[in-house]
């Protein structure tokens, strides 16, 4: 492998929305950082159109979603949206975490998330969907 294609993943991790509850996004930050994946967090009550402006300037690999308010039918597609008017979504693999009933899961793959992790999710489990998933833009 040449030192170019060895490229860190990039990922974002945001947290959108009114959902005040973090601790999860901090767990995986580290988790991934540890993995020697670069990380960029949001910080709290983002809306779904500065995650797109960050997850666009960042030029992430991964953008991860962190939410546990309930509102993921309305602010994930969003996001989606947003990443296909910067002309980002093909780039960009889009996980999300945190509390998604299964009835709204397919909904939300629909719309163009890659994988759900939900509480519980081993963190292994989580980097190495994203190494194995990741569209390398060398």
């Amino acid at each position: 492998m040449s030192h170019e294609s060895q490229r860190n993943i990039r990922c974002l991790v945001a947290k959108v929305g009114l959902d005040g509850h973090d601790r999860g996004a901090h767990v995986i930050t580290r988790a991934f950082r540890d993995a020697g994946f670069e990380v960029i967090y949001s910080g709290l009550h983002k809306a779904p159109e500065e995650i797109v402006q960050a997850a666009v300037q960042e030029d992430v690999d991964v953008l991860g979603i962190s939410i546990l308010s309930g509102a993921h039918n309305t602010l994930v597609p969003k996001i989606v949206e947003g990443l296909e008017a910067y002309d980002a979504f093909e780039d960009t693999l889009i996980i999300v975490g945190g509390i998604v009933p299964d009835e709204d899961r397919e909904g939300l793959k629909e719309a163009g998330v890659d994988a759900i992790f939900g509480p519980g999710t081993p963190m292994e489990e989580t980097i190495e969907f994203i190494r194995a998933n990741v569209t390398r833009r060398d």
